[in-house]
C-alpha cells in the first residue's frame, strides 16, 4: 500500500476503530467484575454489545498489514472480526431468551477473543499500534 492510500484509507479506519474499541475494552472491563442483571448491566451491555459490533466491522474494512492474506486483504486477525458478529448476536438472543449460561459464556468468548488476544496481536512488530508505541 503506498502512503498517499494509507493515509487516506487505513489511517481514518484505525482511528475509527480505536474510537470504538477502547470505550468497548474499558465497558467490558468494568462489566467483567461489575454486579450482573440489574438495567445498568443491560445498558452498558448493549453499548458494548454495539461498540463490538461497529469495530468488527471497521476492522473488516481495514487490509491485513502482516502475514498472509486471502482475497488481498484478509489476514488472520480478521477471524476475530468473525468471531465477535458471531458472538455479539448469540450473546444477545441468548440474553433475551434468559440463557445466562450461553450468554456468560459468549461474552466471556468475546472479551477474550475480540479484545485481550485480538488486542494483543495488535502491538505485535509490523502492526500500526506497534510502530506508534514502540518505535
Amino acid at each position: 500500500m503506498d502512503n498517499t492510500t494509507y493515509y487516506a484509507t487505513y489511517l481514518p479506519l484505525a482511528y475509527a476503530h480505536l474510537a470504538t474499541v477502547l470505550p468497548a475494552f474499558a465497558i467490558g472491563t468494568y462489566m467483567m467484575f461489575a454486579r450482573k442483571g440489574d438495567r445498568f448491566h443491560r445498558f452498558l451491555g448493549k453499548g458494548y454489545m454495539l461498540l463490538m459490533l461497529v469495530t468488527a466491522i471497521i476492522t473488516l474494512l481495514m487490509p491485513a498489514a502482516v502475514g498472509p492474506k486471502f482475497l488481498g486483504h484478509f489476514g488472520f486477525i480478521h477471524l476475530f472480526s468473525l468471531l465477535t458478529l458471531y458472538s455479539v448476536p448469540q450473546a444477545y438472543f441468548a440474553a433475551r431468551s434468559h440463557n445466562i449460561k450461553a450468554h456468560k459464556s459468549a461474552m466471556i468468548g468475546l472479551y477474550i477473543g475480540g479484545l485481550l488476544i485480538a488486542g494483543g496481536f495488535a502491538f505485535m512488530p509490523g502492526r500500526l499500534l506497534h510502530a506508534w508505541l514502540f518505535t
